[in-house]
């Protein structure tokens, strides 16, 4: 299997985030998770390294605001241009704005801390000096595994990081700041219907944004119930598309302590709709965060949860290209993934 990976990932490390009710954590999204994954796979006689292409910035504006890009690629810089304290001490620090925009107007603002409330949906989207060139490189991970899959019809991962399902057309949010799986099936519409499946343990609150009112992609995202979970605000049953999308979007909100068997009920229900929508190629947004012991998590899915579900996707036998997004039990991230990617081959 071609494994698209790029080691630009590690400029992305920002030295801490803001967990409820304030508290300052070491940033759980970090380069061990890649090197967990990264070890795991080199132990699989299988898997090909491949440095990704770059696509240049066109693929990426077709389905992101492009001041919204403009922001991500101006962000630092400005920041450490006007605050001579974090100029002294670059690595110690993130950017973070202190207000979000509720948007109820669509007023953008022109100052830097208020471009990054209307940008940003939270306090894990934290940008440093590496954050836009890794985001960059991730996408083209997943536009490179797009293109490869297109030629070849064979399955393809891309070892995405930052990951990218939270990012929508305009905002970044939950460690994601380009959205690598929408960008990568907006890329491949343009040659077939695409199916785009999340199966992170949060919503796909930002490919379904990006896909809500499209016919030429069905979404479907298996997710913990946003009554309960992150990102609160979107991932419910009734959001179902919008104009021209009504119909191509579902989301599976399910309970807490969800089991092997529960999340294969709504899986098999979920390949269901994607058979019928008869796709030319599939997106998999792989999230390993719903197995047991997650710390961002409270489903159970165990290790061979992870084989059947691996199974059921790739029985449907449309062309895949596998997108890494969540997962922080970095313990066991590396053989979790493995146990999924294996049922591809």
């Amino acid at each position: 299997m071609k494994i698209f990976y790029s080691e630009n990932h590690r400029k992305h490390v920002p030295p801490f985030e803001v967990f409820d009710g304030g508290k300052r954590v070491p940033y759980l999204e970090n380069p061990d998770r890649m090197d967990k994954i990264l070890s795991a796979l080199g132990k699989a006689e299988w898997a090909e390294f491949i440095a990704p292409s770059d696509f240049g910035l066109a693929p990426i504006r077709a389905a992101h605001d492009e001041d919204y890009l403009n922001f991500l690629a101006t962000c630092w810089g400005e920041w450490i241009n006007s605050d001579p304290n974090v100029a002294a001490a670059p690595q110690e620090n993130a950017f973070l704005p202190a207000t979000f925009a509720l948007r109820r107007t669509t007023r953008k603002p022109t100052t830097l801390l208020g471009k990054g409330g209307y940008y940003i949906m939270d306090l894990s989207a934290c940008i440093v000096e590496g954050t836009y060139r890794a985001a960059l490189s991730s996408a083209n991970c997943a536009l490179s595994a797009a293109e490869f899959t297109s030629r070849s019809g064979q399955t393809a991962f891309a070892l995405c990081r930052p990951p990218g399902h939270h990012a929508g057309k305009d905002y970044a949010g939950g460690y994601c700041f380009i959205n690598n799986a929408a960008v990568a099936a907006n890329w491949l519409s343009s040659k077939g219907k695409v199916a785009l499946l999340d199966i992170d343990y949060h919503a796909g609150n930002g490919t379904q944004d990006i896909f809500y009112e499209r016919a030429d992609a069905l979404t479907i995202s298996i997710h913990g119930d946003p009554q309960f979970e992150y990102p609160h605000y979107i991932g419910f049953a009734d959001e179902v598309g919008a104009g021209a999308g009504l119909g191509f979007h579902k989301n599976f909100p399910l309970p807490a302590g969800t089991t092997d068997a529960q999340y294969l009920s709504a899986l098999d229900e979920a390949l269901n709709m994607i058979r019928n929508f008869a796709p030319k190629y599939l997106i998999l947004s792989a999230g390993m965060d719903t197995f047991a012991g997650d710390p961002l998590g409270s489903f159970k899915i165990s290790r061979n949860g992870f084989s059947q579900i691996g199974k059921r996707i790739s029985a449907l036998n449309f062309p895949t290209v596998i997108v890494m997004e969540g997962g922080y039990a970095n313990a066991a991230l590396g053989e979790n993934i493995v146990t999924l990617l294996e049922q591809f081959l």
